[in-house]
């Protein structure tokens, strides 16, 4: 069966429910399983849910874990972004590149601070544990 990938908008319309038609037919396409969620469209989803629509960030943090859990496509490192975005200060790119740099053991190469920040924040932080199970 062909993976259905869906696009921001179809996303945005989900989660809204501002249009119901459209709400309930991504709705039916979720319910048949087999849905691909872009990390590139996700991107553009917390974009405008929190500069189009002004949502708060932990908003549009709950909005977005209640659409990964019903779409069940299946990506941690989507879902851990989107934790750690809520959880942060960091862009939500920022997160899903720290999430790649975790889960998938990707290395970062980057200029920018925060990104930074938050790669040594980790590395810290792994260290200070395998220190302490050395012990």
């Amino acid at each position: 069966m062909q993976k259905i990938i869906l696009d921001a908008n179809a996303i945005l319309r989900y989660i809204l429910d501002d249009i119901k038609v459209q709400a309930d037919s991504v709705e039916s396409v979720l319910r048949d399983g087999n849905v691909l969620i872009l990390p590139e469209v996700m991107a553009e989803v917390v974009y405008v849910l929190t500069k189009y629509y002004n949502q708060p960030r932990d908003t549009a943090v709950e909005c977005l874990l209640e659409f990964l859990e019903d779409a069940n496509c299946g990506s941690e490192v989507l879902r851990h972004a989107v934790e750690t975005f809520g959880k942060s200060k960091y862009d939500f790119v920022d997160c899903l590149l720290y999430e790649y740099s975790k889960q998938a053991d990707y290395k970062v190469f980057t200029f920018d601070k925060d990104l930074k920040s938050l790669l040594k924040h980790e590395l810290v932080k792994i260290n200070h544990i395998a220190k302490s199970m050395l012990r």
